[in-house]
């Protein structure tokens, strides 16, 4: 199995010109305020499936030719389980119906796939807690109304199938978009280093939903808090790895876990030991040095092929055992294969050639603490084909907020903590002031996004009926996990 590295990386990273400090504080607000006044918030209200529009189904089956197979059923099965858990996986399709509304031309580093359930609790490097993005697969510079949509969609979603009245979904919807206006105009107001080190604490997230005078949302808070600290402790890693003869290996659970030699024939386990050197090399040289130093302290002993998440069932994923001073020193990481984003037929190529510096990249540009041992590289698999993935810990203190513990005030208070983070990706990319000026100080904005939201939600209900209809008439195969 030969190695291939390519060129990392083009001429600049910045997602908009207009970031480029040669503007004046007025100069960049004016511009935003023109922008306004050529792109109305108001004609961001509506949104209707053009008679043009690919067939959602069409575009899960083309998504599925660049995926394992044998493992394409168990996301179909997964997006059938509900709206909400469809349009986790239909970022594809979203994609492409947001190409076709307004924009005002301001863009930032997208999250790609903003919706409630990619905010989270993790741990910085200092070992601090606190609340932020958390998925980045489809991260790339494009215009910012495309996350904030994609994000105002998730509430209206989420907020039906948690059985909230339809009243209560537009407040919590209008009082996210809110917070993101707010705060982006708070962020045009910082000094740059001051926005670059920012950050929304757990206390801050326990005080926020405090203020909602709900009980409930507070101990769903604690126990996600609880929840990262366990994993720190290393409690779960016994879900994952067992000792066979004195020797760490991961555990057996097909589909879901599959130790690699399980996956193997005889003439490909013959080109293993090259494939993990290979693997071991690139990811250390994309490293910092000094991260690169820790990185080489662990001994690799074990991988395996993991299925993780919705939409992103089927791409090649694996967990890889480290083991470091001793067998109770272990590190567990995360290969993920990382595709070309789903924004770029529509937002346009990004800054780098590799998939997986991508979604590092963006990660770092957009996260409030980026995990420190982020890294990538590439390989030639076994199908002949050239894969790009990203690495990251499996577990370092992440958890997310239980939504289903939320009453309405509570997923109107957690709507709001991520409304502040989404902007402040976004202000820290893109132009800010700009961003802010276009904003504006008054409500129309957010009124407009939370009726685009309840437009969405209903096309979204429609394609999930329709890949429903589509695994009953046998032209997609569902299968449940194990």
């Amino acid at each position: 199995m030969a190695t291939v590295m390519r060129n990392a990386s083009r001429l600049s990273v910045l997602p908009d010109p207009e970031y480029l400090p040669d503007r004046t504080v007025s100069e960049r607000a004016a511009h935003g305020r023109a922008l306004r006044d050529q792109a109305p918030h108001d004609r961001h209200r509506v949104w209707r499936a053009s008679a043009r529009r690919i067939d959602p189904i069409a575009i899960l089956e083309r998504q599925a030719q660049s995926r394992i197979p044998e493992l394409v059923p168990i996301r179909n099965g997964r997006m059938a389980a509900s709206p909400f858990a469809f349009f986790r996986g239909a970022a594809a399709i979203m994609a492409a119906d947001l190409a076709g509304t307004p924009t005002s031309g301001l863009r930032a580093q997208l999250c790609g796939d903003a919706h409630l359930l990619n905010f989270g609790i993790f741990e910085t490097p200092e070992r601090s807690l606190v609340f932020g993005l958390n998925d980045f697969d489809e991260t790339l510079p494009g215009p910012i109304e495309w996350d904030v949509k994609r994000f105002a969609a998730s509430i209206e979603i989420a907020g039906r199938e948690l059985g909230h009245s339809s009243n209560d979904r537009e407040r919590t919807a209008i009082a996210a978009v809110r917070s993101y206006r707010e705060s982006m105009l708070q962020f045009a107001e910082m000094r740059n280093i001051e926005l670059w080190y920012t950050r929304l604490s757990v206390d801050d997230l326990r005080k926020r939903l405090a203020q909602a005078a709900d009980r409930g949302s507070g101990r769903a808070v604690e126990k996600s808090i609880q929840k990262g600290l366990r994993h720190e402790r290393l409690a779960t890693f016994d879900k994952l790895v067992e000792e066979v003869d004195g020797h760490l290996r991961f555990r057996s659970s097909p589909p879901i876990l599959v130790p690699v030699e399980d996956l193997l024939d005889d003439e490909q386990r013959t080109r293993y030991a090259p494939v993990i050197v290979s693997f071991l090399e690139q990811y250390r040289a994309s490293l910092d040095p000094h991260i690169r130093a820790l990185a080489e302290s662990y001994r690799f002993v074990h991988i395996a092929r993991k299925v993780v998440g919705v939409g992103s069932v089927g791409t090649r994923a694996w967990a890889v055992l480290f083991v470091g001073r001793d067998q109770h020193d272990r590190l567990i990481l995360q290969l993920k294969e990382a595709q070309t984003s789903v924004l770029a037929p529509y937002a346009g190529a990004g800054a780098y050639e590799s998939e997986g510096r991508r979604v590092v990249e963006g990660q770092r540009i957009m996260q409030a603490a980026s995990d420190p041992l982020l890294g990538w590289y590439n390989l030639e698999a076994w199908d002949g084909q050239l894969h790009d993935f990203y690495v990251r810990q499996l577990w370092d203190g992440k958890s997310s907020i239980d939504i289903t513990k939320l009453s309405s005030a509570g997923l109107r208070a957690y709507g709001e903590s991520c409304g502040w983070t989404l902007a402040r990706g976004h202000a820290r990319s893109g132009d800010r002031i700009a961003i802010a000026a276009f904003l504006g100080p008054d409500d129309s904005f957010e009124r407009a996004i939370a009726d685009f939201a309840v437009a969405y939600a209903d096309a979204n209900d429609a394609d999930h009926q329709r890949l429903i209809d589509a695994i009953d008439a046998g032209r997609l195969v569902s299968q449940a996990d194990v």
